[in-house]
């Protein structure tokens, strides 16, 4: 498996002066590293944005799913996760500090089950 799997490039036209031809850059594509945890009552959710600025994440909670996109000059983060219990994304709450998105989600309904012993 190669480690540029999953990369796409995608050309950009950029124009230095109107005398020259416009140059062709490229913007890396790449998925975002992603810790994702909960307890009983909220999902706690990291993402690391290395080099992007707040004004370039946008992200967006559904009822069991959050999606992040974020830009800086050479790289677009895109990123969407699915969630194994229902939010209520009408509470959530971000945080974005030197690069780091920090989420915090609450359940829907708490999360119950019955321990099973392991033999």
């Amino acid at each position: 498996m190669s480690i540029f799997e999953g990369v796409i490039l995608l050309p950009k036209k950029k124009t230095v002066k109107d005398s020259e031809p416009a140059q062709e850059e490229t913007t890396t594509v790449v998925s975002p590293e992603v810790c994702i945890d909960h307890d009983d009552t909220a999902y706690f959710i990291d993402v690391e944005l290395p080099g992007v600025d707040k004004e370039h994440v946008d992200l967006s909670v559904g009822e069991q799913s959050l999606c992040v996109e974020a830009a800086r000059d050479d790289v677009i983060y895109l990123g969407c996760f699915s969630l194994a219990h229902a939010v209520d994304e009408t509470k959530a709450k971000a945080k974005f500090e030197n690069g780091l998105l920090r989420v915090e989600v609450p359940l829907k309904a708490l999360i119950k089950g019955k321990r099973i012993k392991i033999e």
